[in-house]
């Protein structure tokens, strides 16, 4: 019982995870750029697309964070495509001059590092998996 009480845990698995906080700090950039890009509404339509890509990174990794392993990384899979149509869109931002290119190479480097560290913890899972866990890997908390 000391142990339990030593280790403050989360109750949901995803909120221990680096990629997740990470991933949530990308949405708020993402929202600080839509919020600082005015009113016009081709613009506001474009962030609103952009923010949908940006949180389904987050929502991915939470949602696979609750399955079995090989789910899980299916869901890892999902969230490093939503970084990819990020890295579209923070592209075309870019050329429309939604953005400067200060703001273009932020995005980029903060979607580089989600790539690896996504990427990162599919390895660590795969791995995992072959290496014995053959049994019912469910998360009993969630």
């Amino acid at each position: 019982m000391e142990n339990e009480q030593e280790k403050p845990t989360t109750f949901f698995r995803f909120e221990d995870l680096r990629i997740y906080h990470k991933s949530l700090e990308y949405v708020s950039w993402g929202y600080d750029m839509a919020k600082s890009s005015g009113n016009d509404p081709f613009t506001k339509s474009f962030f609103d697309r952009f923010l949908v890509s940006a949180q389904n990174i987050s929502t991915n990794i939470a949602e696979g964070s609750s399955r079995n392993k090989s789910q899980f990384v299916y869901y890892l899979k999902m969230a490093k495509s939503s970084v990819r149509e990020c890295v579209v869109l923070t592209t075309l931002a870019s050329h429309r001059n939604f953005i400067s290119q200060k703001q273009y190479d932020e995005s980029k480097n903060q979607l580089m590092e989600m790539t690896k560290m996504i990427g990162a913890l599919i390895g660590s899972l795969q791995r995992s998996v072959k290496v014995g866990d053959h049994g019912n890997d469910e998360d009993e908390n969630e």
